[in-house]
């Protein structure tokens, strides 16, 4: 491809140059044979229409100076062909801009069909429904999925692994593995992370159930995960 647009570079100078030397009246007839082709029989010479055009852009300078040197070579004729210069790259300009239009119009197209796809497409990530475990309550006794028995004695749970949960209330809840436990107290819960052994009292919150975790509600606002409630998600 490179080796080709090269090549093209160095036949126009050649071009110009033989239609300079050529007299106009031969010359001009072969650059409207080229319009002529460019304007009808453009889709069927697609791969050519390049060197058409490029044949067209450099040709017209040297048929330009042949009318010149035909007109005498003096100031009339210089002016003459300058005068000829800037209509011919006119029409010239106006040839190129509408044997584009096409390709334009299929540049644009795309975005313009895409445009009711787009005003209809969602914004945002897609909503994700979770479907949360409701929580099984105890009251100061109970089997521990773990193992053992969880019981509240004295103000707080011992569970069946013996860990201790102090200033709770009776009402509890395991999560279904067991890996969390959830005691109500009297401004909200206390979250124990069997796993890593921390405990978190949370004033205010409320377990709404289970899922990857407990997932908790404050007063009328929607569930949040454990993790966005610790701060961690």
């Amino acid at each position: 491809m490179k080796a080709g647009a090269t090549a093209r570079w160095l036949y126009a100078p050649a071009w110009l140059l033989a239609l300079a030397l050529l007299p106009w009246w031969l010359g001009l007839p072969l650059l409207l044979a080229i319009a002529a082709t460019l304007l009808f029989a453009a889709e069927r010479l697609e791969g050519h229409g390049p060197l058409l055009r490029l044949a067209l852009r450099w040709g017209l300078p040297g048929v330009l100076f042949a009318v010149q040197g035909a007109l005498g070579g003096d100031a009339l004729a210089w002016a003459m062909a300058l005068l000829g210069a800037l209509a011919g790259f006119t029409l010239l300009a106006g040839l190129e801009a509408w044997l584009d239009r096409g390709r334009r119009e299929q540049v644009a197209q795309p975005d313009l069909r895409d445009w009711p796809s787009l005003a209809l497409a969602p914004i945002g990530p897609g909503a994700v429904v979770v479907e949360l475990t409701s929580p099984e309550w105890i009251e100061v006794a109970s089997s521990d999925p773990r193992g053992g028995v969880a019981r509240w004695e004295s103000g707080g749970y011992v569970l069946g692994d013996g860990t201790t949960v102090e200033r709770v209330q009776p009402l509890a809840s395991f999560s279904p593995e067991g890996r969390w436990f959830v005691a109500c107290t009297s401004h909200g819960v206390v979250l124990v992370d069997r796993d890593r052994g921390r405990s978190y009292r949370l004033r205010g919150w409320e377990l709404c159930g289970w899922h990857d975790g407990p997932w908790f509600a404050r007063g009328a606002g929607p569930a949040m995960a454990w993790r966005e409630v610790l701060g961690l998600g």
